[in-house]
């Protein structure tokens, strides 16, 4: 440790009080960013002092990355600069709920699954039901941008979001909206959080609008096909119809085979008041025969009275018989977790299949889906990768290259498949990031960007390629505007965003 580190070190203890300071080297560890280590960790309890951290930091120009229970640190590019880990658990405080109103108000780093268990006992939740759900806080989870299968009825963050509280670069405390649904003062200045990766401020409170849970009883459907364009054919005939299912996702047999053979590694937990699990179940039950792994699948969640259910259900299965299912399943509350769960932890999943998983996040309209699946699969194929995907209805696709191991020649196999992928949907109109990838590939592929959509195949170098993605001006004018002194986790973005 410098004499510099344990001198600013000794300086934030005055600050705060050095219980909640660490500069010990395992400490630090644990909050690295693609082995990019801080110097000390910080553990503030109050947003008064989480402004005198940033304004510490601004004046002496140290470089600070806001987390919570560091589920999402590995999206985006590794910092440039990181000296302070500021660890935000210990703001997590429910500040104003309203359930009468559907609004509630909490600290950035509540759990979600804590939140949700308090909306449940007024029979109200948050649709953020994200990977690594039991562990993420929900500042973590608005600054990641990450969605889940629930967006399909519910929308993402940007849909409920309607108000936050935060600290910008300068020490600031400042506010965006409000606590009530119906607040059109202003501007909606705390939409831009959403995805930022700690870049922009730092989250102390969010306000969201809540929902009725869905009500013990919801049910499940699950149909395969021997090919995905009998699924798609499902998946549009029921988005055209007058069901509205609360989740509807086309998954790989690739992704299915490790649905039927795996767990996932995060402890689970109650989603909704109700559901039928055992109080010392920590993980999500095997998934049963009537799951085919070999073929693709369509799956989908409903909720209702028990007419709406058994509506859903006749409806689902003759739609199915006429699209050429192979098997149909419709399933209860013993057996819907499952795979809704599953499918909440699928990215988790997909990174714990592999030491070099590479997942990319891709938005094309839904009726392109069908060429995008047949090229994404040739391009893994011809570079002999493993591959899965899960496709969401409103467009979004996950799709996942998952070598068995991480040497040079698998690099470099990744990293023609990586450009092949970003010029198709360049040249679909589409648009992808790549939100996981092994550090050594980051910094091979020079991928300084969360929105990397320029062609690839550019011959310009790596920082002229950055100018020409789209959005890039501006989002330099708003890191300006938000932290001035780009103190906040500096390099996430392209061109040291």
């Amino acid at each position: 440790m410098s004499a510099i580190s344990m001198n600013f070190a000794a300086r934030l203890e005055s600050l705060i009080g050095p219980s909640r300071i660490s500069n010990d080297a395992a400490a630090c560890a644990c909050y690295a960013v693609d082995e990019v280590l801080p110097t000390a960790v910080a553990k503030p309890t109050s947003a008064e002092e989480v402004a005198e951290i940033v304004r510490f930091a601004a004046l002496e120009k140290l470089a600070l990355v806001p987390c919570g229970n560091r589920t999402k640190l590995a999206i985006g590019m590794p910092p440039s600069h990181y000296d302070i880990a500021l660890d935000m658990t210990a703001l997590n405080r429910i500040s104003h709920y309203d359930p009468g109103d559907l609004t509630v108000s909490a600290e950035a780093g509540i759990h979600l699954a804590k939140l949700n268990s308090v909306l449940n006992e007024h029979k109200q939740f948050l649709p953020l039901l994200v990977p690594w759900y039991s562990l993420s806080t929900i500042g973590g989870t608005v600054a990641s941008g990450i969605d889940s299968p629930l967006r399909q009825f519910y929308g993402t963050a940007r849909d409920f979001l309607i108000g936050a509280e935060f600290v910008d670069g300068t020490g600031h405390l400042c506010k965006s909206g409000g606590r009530v649904v119906k607040n059109v003062t202003g501007y909606d200045l705390h939409k831009l959080l959403i995805g930022s990766l700690g870049t922009l401020a730092v989250i102390t409170c969010l306000n969201f609008r809540t929902f009725p849970a869905p009500i013990a009883g919801s049910r499940g459907f699950v149909a395969s096909f021997p090919n995905a364009e009998d699924a798609l054919a499902l998946r549009r005939t029921i988005a055209s119809s007058s069901l509205t299912p609360l989740t509807l996702d086309i998954v790989s047999p690739e992704l299915a085979q490790i649905f039927a053979t795996r767990t996932p590694a995060t402890p689970e937990t109650a989603v909704f008041a109700g559901e039928n699990r055992a109080a010392d179940q920590t993980s999500l039950q095997p998934i049963g025969d009537w799951f085919n792994p070999r073929e693709w699948q369509l799956c989908a969640a409903f909720a209702g009275t028990t007419e709406v259910l058994d509506r859903y259900a006749r409806e689902l299965t003759l739609l199915a018989e006429k699209s050429r299912a192979t098997s149909t399943a419709i399933l209860g509350d013993a057996t819907r977790p499952a795979v809704w769960g599953r499918l909440r932890e699928s990215l988790a999943m997909l990174l714990e299949t592999s030491p070099a998983t590479v997942i990319f996040k891709i938005s094309v309209l839904p009726g392109h889906h069908a060429a995008l699946f047949t090229n994404l699969q040739h391009i893994a194929e011809r570079a002999t990768l493993p591959s899965a995907l899960v496709a969401r209805a409103g467009g979004t696709i996950y799709f996942a290259l998952l070598p068995a191991s991480v040497n040079e020649d698998t690099t470099a196999r990744l990293s023609q498949s990586i450009a092949r992928i970003f010029d198709f949907v360049f040249a679909s109109c589409g648009h992808a990031s790549l939100p996981f990838a092994p550090p050594a590939l980051k910094e091979r592929t020079s991928l300084r960007s969360q929105q990397l959509v320029a062609p690839a195949s550019s011959r310009l170098p790596a920082n002229s390629r950055a100018e020409l993605i789209p959005g890039v001006a501006q989002m330099r004018r708003l890191k300006s505007a938000f932290d001035p002194q780009n103190i906040f986790a500096p390099g996430r973005f392209a061109g040291g965003i």
